[in-house]
C-alpha cells in the first residue's frame, strides 16, 4: 500500500510513539488522525505540525463505535488502524516483605486489560466493519511488546499483549477474505517516557541484556510501522523489534 494519501488512525498518538508515528506518516504524505484521552496532548500535536485528533476511551464501547462513525461521514472510511494505545500498572503477583503477603490488585489487573485488550478488540473491530462495509483493502496494526513472552512484575502486561499478538493472527485469518492485513509489531525497550521512569540502575540492566547496546528509538518502531503499510504480503506476524533481546 502506498502511504502518500492515505487515512490513517492512530490511538494513544497524542505522545510517545504513537506521535511519532503520526508526525513520520504525514511527512510521507498520509493524513493521520490521532485519538487520546488527554485533550492537551491532542491540542499541542495539532499546534505543533496541524495534525487533526479527538479525545477517545478506547475503553467505552459506545464511544468507540460513535468516534468511528463520525470520522467515518466526514473523512470516509480510514485505510489504516494503528492500535497504540497502552498502560502499564506493574507489580509482583504475590509479594512477600517480612511477615506480611500482599496479592497484585484486581483493580492494577482490570485495568490494563481495559486498554490494552478491551481497546485494541473495540478498536480493531470498528475499523475492520467499515472497512469491509465500503470495499476498503485496509491494514490493522497492533503494537505488542516484548513482554508478550512473560516478564517479571508485569502479570497484567504481558497477559494482554500476548492475547493482542493472537488477536492479530486471528484477525488476519478471517479479514483476507476482503483483503484487508493485520499484522502486530513487538518492540522492545524503546527510548520513550515510558521506560524514562525507569530507575537508572534497573536501566543500566537492562541495558547490557541487549545485543546491540542501546535502547531502540521511536524512530525505529515507526519505520517498522511503514514497513507493514507498505508491504502487501505482510499479514498475521508479529515483528519483533528489540534489538535482539530475549526475556
Amino acid at each position: 500500500m502506498d502511504i502518500t494519501g492515505k487515512k490513517i488512525i492512530i490511538t494513544g498518538g497524542g505522545r510517545g510513539m504513537g506521535k511519532r508515528f503520526a508526525l513520520d506518516l504525514k511527512t510521507l504524505g498520509a493524513r493521520p488522525f490521532v485519538v487520546d484521552v488527554v485533550g492537551e496532548n491532542l491540542d499541542a500535536l495539532m499546534s505543533e505540525a496541524q495534525i487533526p485528533g479527538d479525545v477517545l476511551d478506547v475503553t467505552s464501547e459506545k464511544d468507540v463505535e460513535v468516534f468511528f462513525e463520525k470520522y467515518a461521514s466526514e473523512n470516509g472510511c480510514p485505510d489504516v488502524l494503528i492500535n497504540n494505545a497502552g498502560i502499564t500498572a506493574d507489580g509482583l503477583f504475590i509479594r512477600k516483605k517480612g511477615d506480611e503477603v500482599t496479592k497484585f490488585s484486581y483493580e492494577n489487573w482490570q485495568k490494563v486489560l481495559n486498554v490494552n485488550l478491551t481497546g485494541v478488540f473495540l478498536c480493531g473491530r470498528e475499523a475492520a466493519y467499515h472497512m469491509v462495509k465500503t470495499g476498503t483493502k485496509g491494514v490493522i496494526i497492533n503494537i505488542s511488546s516484548i513482554s508478550r513472552a512473560g516478564n517479571l512484575g508485569q502479570t497484567n502486561y504481558s497477559a494482554t499483549k500476548s492475547a493482542v499478538d493472537a488477536l492479530t493472527v486471528t484477525w488476519a485469518k478471517e479479514l483476507s477474505r476482503y483483503g484487508i492485513r493485520v499484522g502486530a509489531i513487538a518492540p522492545g525497550y524503546i527510548n520513550t517516557e515510558m521506560v524514562a521512569k525507569i530507575r537508572q540502575d534497573v536501566l543500566d540492566k537492562i541495558i547490557q541484556n541487549i545485543p546491540v547496546g542501546r535502547l531502540g528509538e521511536m524512530e525505529e518502531i515507526s519505520q517498522a510501522v511503514q514497513f507493514i503499510i507498505r508491504n502487501e504480503f505482510f499479514t498475521g506476524r508479529v515483528l519483533e523489534v528489540d534489538g535482539g533481546m530475549r526475556i
